[in-house]
């Protein structure tokens, strides 16, 4: 979003009057306002103020003749109705904060990339082919958290890359990947329950009856193990199918630290 800032310029002229008194008769020239050439007699305060020379003699000759302000952008609210900062795109959004203070009023706003089908089987975040984002598949079940996995470990399997924290954890996978691969393939357990596709927070997890699910973040969590059985029920419902009839929605976080 741009937002011009307009700045009206102001012109001033002081007119000085000599002390010596006027002859008694005045000659035509003397009567006239516009004999002499003296600094703009219209100038004022406001250059967009109403036309200071409307019904002036001098309108003929006078440079005030014509309304100075005609066309000026300070002639009316330079946002009226054609600028953004009109009125908040943002409203009724978490980013309702004021428009015009940055660039992208919804800069703090999450940024969301939406990708048409078919889309592969395995969740793999966009650039970089990594299976949970990076995370160690393994280290849910044997360390109880979301552990980021190293390049110096990696294995490709189902067509996604998968990253572990040791060389044990690889070798635990690569005996038997369906053991501690996420469900869904590793997309939103909430958002499947809703035939959906979205992305995944590694930080957002849960092992239920032995297998592992992931989802969008920690609030959605909240979600959807409000009915974990339910929910679960549900997807198997849209799962694979989704993969080649929904639109995908990731979001961009950064989570290892």
């Amino acid at each position: 979003m741009q937002i011009k800032y307009l700045t009206a310029f102001v012109a001033s002229a002081v007119l000085s009057v000599g002390a010596a008194s006027l002859p008694t008769v005045l000659t035509s020239a003397q009567a006239n306002p516009c004999a002499a050439k003296v600094e703009n007699p219209c100038a004022a305060a406001d250059p967009c103020a109403a036309n200071p020379c409307a019904a002036d003699p001098c309108a003929a000759t006078d440079p005030c003749a014509a309304n100075p302000c005609a066309a000026d952008p300070c002639a009316a609210n330079p946002c009226a109705a054609t600028d953004p900062c009109a009125a908040n795109p943002c409203a009724a959004d978490p980013c309702a904060a004021n428009p015009c203070a940055a660039a992208d009023p919804c800069a703090g706003a999450d940024v969301v990339s939406a990708y048409e089908p078919p889309h592969t089987e395995v969740y793999v975040e966009n650039g970089s082919n990594l299976a949970i984002r990076g995370a160690d598949p393994v280290a849910y079940f044997t360390e109880g958290e979301a552990v980021a996995g190293v390049a110096d470990y990696e294995y490709e399997w189902n067509g996604a890359t998968w990253r572990f924290s040791s060389d044990d954890n690889k070798a635990a996978f690569m005996a038997n990947p369906e053991a501690f691969a996420p469900q869904y393939g590793g997309y939103c357990a909430k958002a499947m329950s809703e035939g959906n596709l979205a992305s995944v927070d590694p930080r957002a997890w849960k092992i239920v009856d032995g297998k592992l699910y992931l989802n969008w973040s920690k609030e959605v969590q909240a979600q959807w193990v409000e009915d974990i059985p339910g929910n679960i029920e549900k997807a198997a419902t849209f799962w694979p199918s989704v993969l080649s009839a929904q639109t995908f929605y990731e979001n961009q976080i950064s989570w290892a630290q």
